[in-house]
């Protein structure tokens, strides 16, 4: 899938797994209850997530 990625293929993909979304997205999502509630680039996502829920999640996983 990182090599499809990286090769322009256009992909929706659910996962957990934010090794694999920072490395192969070009925009991550973030949803909470059906609703968007934090979206942007990888390195936008990662490194200064502005809702709590995304802060929050992000530091219980990475």
């Amino acid at each position: 899938m990182e090599e499809l990625a990286h090769e322009g293929t256009t992909m929706i993909v659910v996962t957990h797994e934010m090794g694999f979304a920072k490395r192969a997205a070009d925009r991550v999502v973030m949803m909470d209850e059906g609703v968007i509630i934090e979206e942007g680039p990888p390195e936008h996502f990662f490194e200064a997530p502005t809702h709590e829920r995304t802060k929050a999640f992000l530091s219980k996983i990475l």
